[in-house]
């Protein structure tokens, strides 16, 4: 990243009568980035892009692109474009047409413009479709010809508005890493908003999960699943057992929490300070948890419990397993032989083991 933010939000703040989409939120994006904003509906990233685009103005704050404020710069005077999820062709006018609309409108001689055409099928593999019209194109097609036209007139930064949102599901995995590899050959900044974890933890080199108009955790996607910062982040990022508890001791770095729910003590990591008597949760991903019907010797976490719920997804299966205090612990396990159901039935009784190291501990 460039030491100086390509993007800046300076505690920018938008409120729609008595709601505050996007509040008191600060946050600096990077040359070259691919960046996702990831929130639920209300989370307020829609909001912050269409002000990064120009089309709402921040009650209050300050927005910067590239060293310039911006904050009150019309639209078409930004450096930016702006690709939404319907990608807005124009029926009537072939691929080539679309492509170099805006460049007609910024007066580029037709030489020129030609080349830029042909330049920008080539980059998102539409070498030859250049005079079919929009109703001839797949919607994968339709979503590569808006691409082009985005990025014909080169702008510094690419907003993308749920982009891929109207994809088919293989398709749509199948475009994020178009998406990716087009960002690396050209260098633009891209900066996407989207609601699906998968595609924002797919694509995006930084992520910034928001809710209720904030930033709740800025970090790259390994980091925002390994080390999430607080339980909404926990569960909106992957999947995540949650046990409430109160810290009973600090052992060597390890937190040992009462857990009621359960009816044990739990051993887990931290990333913050944490004094005895704190209420808080202990997070463990489903996929971290070892199953066995014979019972552990030496294991840091262990809880004995019935399945109750099973689903064979192919590659892995879910268990949801009833502790002896009636929580449900949800359990992942991958399939590495070939198998037609899953390994484990409803009533089966198992052990569920776990280290220290495999759980996080979160202010509740």
């Amino acid at each position: 990243m460039a030491a100086r933010p390509i993007v800046t939000f300076d505690n920018v703040t938008k409120r729609f009568g008595d709601f505050v989409a996007v509040d008191a939120l600060t946050l600096d994006i990077f040359a070259r980035e691919f960046f996702a904003l990831l929130g639920g509906s209300g989370s307020g990233k829609s909001t912050l892009l269409r002000m990064l685009a120009g089309l709402e103005q921040p009650d209050t704050g300050r927005i910067l692109i590239d060293g310039v404020d911006v904050t009150h710069m019309p639209p078409y005077e930004r450096p930016v474009n702006l690709m939404f999820q319907s990608y807005a062709l124009f029926p009537h006018l072939s691929v080539d047409e679309n492509v170099a609309f805006g460049l007609r409108q910024q007066g580029m001689a037709k030489a020129q413009r030609v080349a830029r055409v042909a330049e920008m099928l080539k980059l998102v593999q539409l070498d030859g479709l250049g005079t079919r019209r929009p109703d001839q194109l797949s919607g994968g097609q339709r979503q590569r010809v808006a691409l082009a036209r985005a990025l014909a007139r080169e702008p510094k930064i690419l907003l993308l508005d749920e982009p891929l949102g109207a994809l088919d599901r293989k398709l749509r995995e199948q475009t994020q890493f178009e998406l990716m590899n087009v960002q690396r050959r050209v260098g633009t900044t891209f900066v996407v908003v989207t609601h699906d974890q998968d595609e924002a933890m797919t694509m995006a080199g930084r992520v910034a999960v928001m809710d209720a108009g904030r930033i709740v955790q800025v970090a790259t996607p390994a980091a925002l699943y390994e080390f999430p910062a607080t339980r909404h982040v926990a569960t909106f990022i992957g999947d995540a057992n949650q046990f409430l508890g109160r810290v009973a001791a600090v052992v060597n770095g390890t937190v040992e929490v009462a857990s009621p729910e359960l009816g044990v003590t739990l051993r887990a990591t931290t990333r913050d300070a944490v004094a005895i008597g704190d209420e808080v949760a202990v997070a463990v991903r489903p996929e971290k948890i070892d199953v066995s019907e014979q019972p552990p010797s030496g294991a840091d976490n262990s809880l004995r419990g019935e399945v109750v719920q099973t689903a064979y997804l192919g590659d892995i299966s879910l268990y949801h397993v009833r502790t002896a205090t009636g929580a449900i612990v949800r359990v992942q396990e991958t399939h590495t032989e070939r198998s037609s159901d899953p390994h484990y039935q409803i009533g089966d009784a198992l052990h569920l083991v776990w280290p220290a190291a495999s759980a996080l501990v979160l202010r509740a």
